[in-house]
């Protein structure tokens, strides 16, 4: 399954992109999958049922989650997360909740992670994000490498024509939550390296 695992609607201020763009094109995209990952918010989810789509795509909600130790994509029950936890604090909550952490784009210049916290865990790191230069994914792929951690990609789509740039591949079957998460900590996961049209 290819699922784009970083994708904002416009419940993020930064995003052009509608509920209703992200699920009238994502298939024609090539996608399977997409988790909306609004900054900080889940209030997407009074736009959209969670689960397949009568097209066959599945939706899911995230979160681009912010700390001054950089940024996250949770996944699981985010909707309990509270607001203000700094990066250890919310990897430590995410895990006892049975979710799942992804680093998100690392070593963007003007939004760098705080490795230390990277390397305390437990965490992905997405070594693959399309708004990032291939200087600042290649850091990042080299610290997972580094860190012997599973790693993701993300097309960070703000735009239509974001969308599905640079979605994950997925080895086991994902219909909801639980199944993506389980496969995010399992590994059962590989980051596309190139946009998914240089893929197909």
């Amino acid at each position: 399954m290819l699922i784009d695992l970083h994708v904002h609607s416009t419940v993020s201020s930064c995003s052009s992109l509608s509920v209703w763009e992200i699920l009238g094109n994502a298939r024609s995209l090539g996608l399977d999958g997409v988790c909306i990952t609004d900054h900080d918010s889940t209030s997407v989810l009074a736009q959209i049922r969670e689960g397949f789509q009568p097209d066959g795509l599945l939706v899911l909600a995230g979160m681009e989650y912010a700390t001054p130790q950089g940024d996250f994509l949770v996944f699981g029950p985010v909707e309990r997360l509270c607001p203000g936890l700094d990066g250890a604090r919310l990897l430590e909550t995410v895990d006892r909740l049975g979710g799942a952490v992804v680093a998100a784009h690392p070593f963007r210049s003007w939004r760098p992670s705080d490795v230390a916290v990277l390397e305390r865990g437990p965490c992905l790191i997405e070594v693959e994000n399309g708004r990032n230069t291939d200087a600042e994914n290649a850091l990042a792929a080299g610290l997972a490498d580094r860190l012997g951690v599973h790693a993701v990609s993300g097309s960070d789509a703000h735009t239509l024509g974001e969308l599905g740039r640079l979605p994950t591949r997925f080895d086991a079957p994902v219909r909801c939550r639980a199944d993506l998460v389980r496969a995010l900590r399992r590994g059962l996961c590989q980051p596309l390296r190139a946009p998914l049209a240089a893929a197909i």
